[in-house]
């Protein structure tokens, strides 16, 4: 009964800072109450605002909703070992509500546990057309060691490094740098593939050959090695994305466009598909 006497207090004393705006009678005050011919008409209005408050609030309580909980996150070796602790750091200043979890798998494996529901979200290489955040428009780059005649200069042409030993590491990332190949008139032909990036990179310090990675991979590239633009030039899309045949966790797209907005200095601008 004390709530019901608050509300109503708290009712009337809104109406009547109203008639004061206004300066005239809505109600008139008798047993039952009733609205003046002003109050009728002021009446919708009053309803669609009240309506437009409660929408807020629902707003508001979904909001709170998407920055709580766990998203497992799947990504492939680089794309872990490059981009995601970075994100990972951001993620707990900026959602410090949201727990993310990592899985790493190459791209097949990615993409299946995203369909499966072993993750709840993934960062997608080139995917079609679909839900999802680009968070980078990631460049192919030469890896050369500080020492090669070539390390010196601002951006290198693969034909010039027909002569090297190539090394390859054959994940998703293949296919395009088969592409570069087949786009300079070069015939792919690597010396070396092995699995690890760490033994990749170890391998071209030691002299053993060159490469092509992602500029994702920089902030693994050691100082005695040289990661430059290469032409011919080409790019992969990096898409952060929950399912596609299935409801997204709500922390998903929260964590997707405060992952966008903090790269936004270091890629080329998002298209949200």
């Amino acid at each position: 009964m004390s709530w019901q006497c608050e509300a109503q207090s708290a009712v009337s004393q809104a109406v009547a800072s109203l008639e004061r705006e206004l300066t005239a009678p809505l109600l008139i005050r008798a047993t039952p109450a009733r609205t003046t011919a002003l109050g009728e008409q002021v009446l919708p209005h009053a309803r669609t605002a009240l309506a437009a408050a409660r929408s807020v609030e629902q707003l508001a309580a979904e909001a709170a909703e998407s920055m709580t909980g766990t998203v497992r996150l799947a990504a492939t070796p680089t794309v872990c070992q490059g981009l995601v602790p970075r994100l990972l750091r951001h993620w707990s200043e900026d959602q410090p509500r949201v727990t993310v979890r990592v899985f790493e798998g190459d791209s097949a494996e990615v993409a299946g546990w995203l369909e499966n529901g072993t993750a709840d979200a993934a960062v997608l290489i080139d995917p079609p057309p679909g839900p999802g955040i680009q968070l980078a428009n990631d460049g192919y780059r030469a890896l050369l060691p500080r020492d090669h005649p070539l390390a010196g200069e601002e951006r290198v042409d693969i034909r010039d490094l027909e002569d090297d030993p190539f090394l390859i590491s054959p994940n998703g990332c293949e296919s395009r740098i088969r592409t570069i190949h087949s786009r300079a008139g070069l015939r792919f032909d690597p010396t070396h593939r092995v699995r690890d990036l760490a033994t990749l990179i170890s391998m071209v310090q030691a002299g053993i050959g060159i490469t092509v990675l992602s500029e994702v991979s920089r902030s693994l590239i050691p100082a005695d090695l040289a990661l430059l633009p290469l032409e011919p030039q080409t790019a992969r899309r990096l898409v952060l994305s929950g399912p596609q045949q299935r409801p997204w966790h709500p922390a998903v797209r929260t964590l997707a466009e405060s992952a966008a907005t903090y790269l936004a200095p270091w890629r080329q601008p998002a298209r949200q598909m």
